[in-house]
């Protein structure tokens, strides 16, 4: 399949590269499969694109919380392992979404209390809506 992205120009994107989210986002539940793409030139070798695919104007920037110094550790309810068709733990991967609201902002802002969740496996991904942060997310300073 081909489409037009904002951020990367046209690209193709074949059916073993889309991610579904079967609730879409909040505030884009309409836009339900994304592509994970690093583009090229990209000098953060940890920053990656999550580019719509039915909706192509819908583009994030994400990175893995790792990079952060963060370390997630959250239950999931049994519908999120549903939508998500989990049946192994060591598929999940966690994705953080990344964004600057203000030109003036020297540090880009980043989305701990909605991670992205992805089954790797099966492609399939929600976002988890982290009501409070408690001793399971821990940070640490990154030098």
């Amino acid at each position: 399949m081909k489409i037009t992205s904002p951020v990367i120009g046209e690209i193709e994107v074949s059916s073993d590269r889309i991610i579904e989210f079967p609730n879409g986002l909040p505030g884009f539940e309409t836009a339900r499969q994304f592509t994970l793409l690093h583009p090229e030139g990209n000098d953060a070798p940890n920053i990656f694109v999550l580019q719509g695919v039915d909706n192509p104007e819908v583009t994030f920037t994400v990175t893995t919380p790792d990079v952060l110094g963060l370390n997630y550790e959250f239950a999931l309810t049994d519908d999120e392992i549903a939508a998500l068709q989990l049946g192994n733990p060591d598929d999940v991967s966690v994705l953080l979404i990344v964004r600057n609201n203000d030109a003036d902002t020297a540090a880009p802002q980043v989305n701990v209390m909605g991670p992205l969740v992805v089954n790797t496996a099966s492609r399939r991904a929600i976002q988890k809506i982290i009501g409070r942060v408690d001793t399971s997310v821990t940070l640490r300073a990154v030098a």
